[in-house]
């Protein structure tokens, strides 16, 4: 029982530390993005403490910029509130998507888990449970380093930033595209998944110059999984 103990203990610090290299690629975004919006942070008149306490409890990168940015125009609490959580009700869809894999986990690790599932890290997670079983060491690493990187990189944002004038010209508005694309790079596996990326990200661009500054992105995105959608059932005919 001692060497049995002693082999899971090896094999969960091991997931851990699958799940830490793993989440290597987010990190990189999250520190300069995370840096970002502790600058904004700062300059709407938010405190270091505050920052800290919506990276924390929020934990959603483009909702807590358009939060500082609706803060910072002094509208009213009500109006942040139900802005951001219409802009994270694809979480609803993310947890949804990744259940069948962690179905048998218990609801205490369901709701932490489903807690720190972002964007990106939904991604990674999809990706790899598409490929493998992945242990819940080795999830709860990926996400609880992604979490920590952009509470680090707020934090940091937040007590400097008013050392910095502007976050533009650091080119920090680039990162998270460049991290979705290498994200993208990751989950394509055969040249229909090519045609959509390609056919959505055109479109969305397209849909841009044309004025839909709001909804080019959403819009874009539905063309490319039907074109997708569409590929994949004329191979099959």
């Amino acid at each position: 029982m001692v060497g049995k103990g002693k082999f899971l203990g090896k094999r969960t610090d091991l997931a851990w530390l699958r799940g830490v290299i793993a989440a290597v690629p987010i990190v990189l975004g999250y520190l300069p993005v995370g840096f970002a919006f502790g600058v904004l942070a700062q300059k709407a008149g938010l405190s270091i403490f505050h920052t800290l306490l919506m990276s924390v409890v929020v934990f959603a990168g483009s909702a807590q910029l358009i939060a500082v940015g609706l803060f910072a125009a002094n509208l009213a609490p009500i109006s942040i509130i139900l802005t951001t959580f219409i802009v994270n009700l694809r979480h609803l869809l993310f947890s949804a998507a990744i259940f069948p894999h962690i179905a048998e986990w218990r609801k205490g690790e369901l709701a932490g888990f489903a807690y720190e599932l972002t964007d990106e890290t939904f991604a990674l997670h999809t990706t790899r449970f598409q490929m493998q079983a992945v242990e819940k060491g080795e999830a709860f690493a990926i996400n609880l380093t992604s979490h920590l990187a952009w509470i680090i990189g707020s934090g940091l944002g937040a007590m400097t930033g008013h050392l910095v004038a502007e976050v533009e010209p650091f080119g920090l508005d680039y990162v998270l595209p460049a991290m979705f694309i290498a994200l993208l790079v990751m989950q394509i596996k055969q040249n229909s998944e090519v045609w959509a990326a390609v056919m959505g990200g055109l479109a969305s661009v397209a849909l841009s110059l044309l004025g839909l500054a709001q909804w080019h992105v959403i819009i874009g995105t539905v063309i490319g999984a039907a074109f997708g959608a569409w590929i994949g059932l004329w191979k099959k005919a």
